[in-house]
């Protein structure tokens, strides 16, 4: 009871709630409910309910929403295995590990009927019904409700559906997607809940589209009715430009799954399989699904959106590219949740005593030039030493755990020096990030690494997917060269990465590194949380740092992409990057006052924070949705009830399919 007790007292202290916003700015939200699906959601760290940006943009806004007074409800699944512990062989290989969660030690509770019993739903897979309970979280304000197939009157496969995050083959994938997006309205229905409006977090919410629509159907509506009605109330937000990260199903896992179903819609097969179709290929997609389902529609940063009307322009034959109707809006973080209380209270004393309400306010922010640089100097120090004292108590517990390993701990980080130039890498390692580009050639590495007078080392940090063998061997090999005692303890990876570890690593290192093959990178929202804290980016010039990077608050990996093979491009990349260290990061660190003071330094810190503060926040983002997304969808659900009163809710007036 006490652990469950300390658990929810950090787990509220985390779930902040401020002044509304929405129901006094738009009014006419206020009446209107939207439905936030997510396949993964990062609220905390009792809950592993994630297993990287994707979910922890997905918390971020359910907080910003929570604090804005906006209406609105998430749905996604109760992983009891959530997504994996990472542990490191000796070899260097990553190890998953799952354990169940303890229900009584989470902030977790089973939503009940008026009768005390169980709400419970029936979705369809091939011949069979699967059942589904529901829990749900508070966070803030806004209440989560998870799917839950761990029912005793399941089969044991099925019981199995929501046990873990990105678990199994395809076709476990297509089942978990038709119990979200499914059995995710199901749930709604069942709980009372009429949403106006409905917004898919990526393409794997997608067939909650489809489950409107026969609603819509059995109701006597005519499918491509149905479907103008449904788009003109649905978000849907597409996060990569990676084609693994657009899940598609083949003809035979659709035909087993939803033979049943397309009759239900009124539609034979072809016209079926259409909807998620891309010009010649066979395969079903669902972020095709989302894109003609859905009349607003959104990448993730000015980039992307551009990227992602030319990727799609099929879509619309005849349309020019910049016409295709995709916009963008930059993912942004829950300030709250991310910034350090040393930082914070630096704010308070020279930004504004009540700076939280008013973060998305860039005039504010022309007050960090005031703090004076000893103070923000000794804040960062602090957070660096936290940092290094975090991971060496991470090592020392590695240590015992397995009775002595010098070389593991050497890898652990154990040798660690607080006043060393710090570079953080902390990503999910696959292909397109690059986490080995700083690593290209070890010699230029060792040097900068065994400067006496000007030390730098380097920590590394994420985890590759269980199914990607490329991921795992370059963990293996970044954490083999952290083992090898020629680089001193200067490389150092942290093995278990995770929410709470996060946030350690965003407050306390010198420079947030992130190395994405340009165009590959959506948004990104890491190099965020660490800019706000004061620590400066050094980044590909993709995703947010695009639209983020000044000139005086980081720095950028910058070149000309369009005449480069892809060998020549990692190549120059990799020099542009040792160039940006040696001749400028490094240099400027070290340029220090009698008192040890690099006011140099302090002037990109202050950028950092000034350009980066109220420009991606999640409160900047979520007004965004509201204002460029929400109210039309919410005027297109009054106007269809004012047509039809007592229509199906979420039913809306039509705009033109692609």
């Amino acid at each position: 009871l006490k652990k469950y007790d300390a658990v929810m007292d950090e787990f509220r202290s985390d779930m902040s709630a401020t002044k509304t916003w929405a129901h006094v700015t738009y009014p006419h939200l206020s009446k209107h409910t939207v439905a936030y699906f997510s396949m993964e959601f990062a609220i905390h760290s009792s809950l592993r309910l994630y297993a990287g940006g994707l979910g922890v943009l997905a918390g971020d806004f359910c907080k910003e929403a929570s604090d804005l007074g906006l209406s609105l409800i998430g749905v996604g699944f109760m992983y009891p295995q959530g997504y994996f512990y990472q542990h490191i062989s000796p070899i260097g290989w990553q190890e998953e590990i799952y354990r169940e969660l303890n229900f009584a030690e989470s902030p977790i509770t089973p939503v009940l009927d008026g009768k005390k019993r169980p709400v419970k739903v029936e979705v369809e897979l091939d011949s069979r019904s699967v059942h589904l309970a529901v829990c749900q979280v508070n966070v803030g304000r806004v209440k989560l409700y998870l799917l839950d197939s761990n029912l005793p009157e399941n089969c044991p496969c099925d019981r199995q559906l929501t046990a873990r995050l990105y678990g199994g083959d395809r076709e476990v994938r297509i089942q978990q997607e038709i119990v979200l997006g499914i059995g995710g309205v199901r749930v709604l229905r069942a709980l009372g809940i009429q949403p106006s409006i409905w917004h898919a977090n990526e393409g794997h919410t997608c067939f909650m589209m489809l489950e409107r629509c026969r609603e819509m159907v059995a109701e006597g509506i005519h499918f491509n009715e149905a479907t103008d009605r449904v788009r003109a109330t649905t978000v849907f937000t597409t996060h990569t430009p990676v084609p693994a990260g657009n899940d598609c199903f083949n003809e035979n896992l659709v035909d087993k799954y939803f033979q049943r179903y397309w009759g239900a819609l009124g539609l034979e097969r072809d016209a079926f399989l259409k909807l998620g179709r891309q010009e010649s290929c066979a395969d079903f997609n669902m972020t095709v699904l989302g894109l003609r389902m859905a009349q607003h529609c959104n990448g993730v940063s000015k980039l992307h959106g551009a990227v992602c009307r030319r990727m799609w322009q099929s879509l619309w034959p005849g349309v020019e590219e910049r016409d295709v109707p995709i916009c963008s809006i930059t993912n942004g973080v829950h300030v709250p949740t991310w910034v350090a209380p040393q930082m914070s209270r630096l704010y308070e004393k020279y930004i504004d005593q009540d700076w939280f309400s008013r973060h998305d306010d860039p005039a504010i922010w022309e007050r960090v030039l005031d703090i004076p640089d000893e103070e923000i100097w000794r804040a960062r120090r602090w957070l660096k030493q936290k940092l290094i004292s975090v991971i060496q108590d991470h090592a020392r517990k590695h240590w015992l755990d397995n009775e002595g390993a010098p070389l593991q701990v050497l890898a652990m980080g154990a040798l660690l020096d607080t006043d060393a130039l710090t570079i953080g890498f902390c990503r999910r390692f696959t292909d397109y990030k690059r986490a080995a580009l700083i690593l290209s050639d070890l010699t230029w590495l060792k040097r900068i690494l065994q400067d006496e007078l000007r030390p730098v080392q380097i920590v590394f940090a994420g985890k590759a997917h269980p199914n990607d063998e490329h991921g795992k061997h370059l963990l293996q090999e970044i954490y083999n060269l952290a083992r090898n005692p020629v680089f001193g303890g200067r490389i150092a990876f942290v093995e278990d990465y995770d929410l709470h570890m996060a946030r350690y690593f965003v407050h306390g290192v010198d420079v947030w590194l992130n190395t994405p093959r340009p165009l590959q990178e959506a948004s990104g929202t890491s190099g965020m949380k660490a800019a706000l804290n004061g620590v400066p980016h050094l980044s590909s010039l993709d995703g947010w740092w695009y639209e983020g990077f000044t000139g005086n608050n980081g720095w950028s990996i910058h070149n000309d992409i369009s005449a480069l093979s892809m060998p020549d491009q990692e190549r120059m990349d990799a020099e542009t990057l040792y160039h940006i260290l040696g001749e400028k990061v490094i240099p400027l660190y070290y340029d220090r006052d009698l008192n040890g003071v690099p006011h140099g330094w302090l002037k990109v810190v202050r950028q950092a924070i000034r350009s980066s503060m109220p420009t991606f926040c999640a409160r900047r983002m979520a007004k965004e949705y509201a204002e460029q997304m929400y109210l039309e969808a919410a005027q297109a659900a009054e106007t269809a009830m004012a047509d039809e009163p007592g229509f199906l809710p979420g039913a809306a007036v039509a705009g033109k399919r692609p």
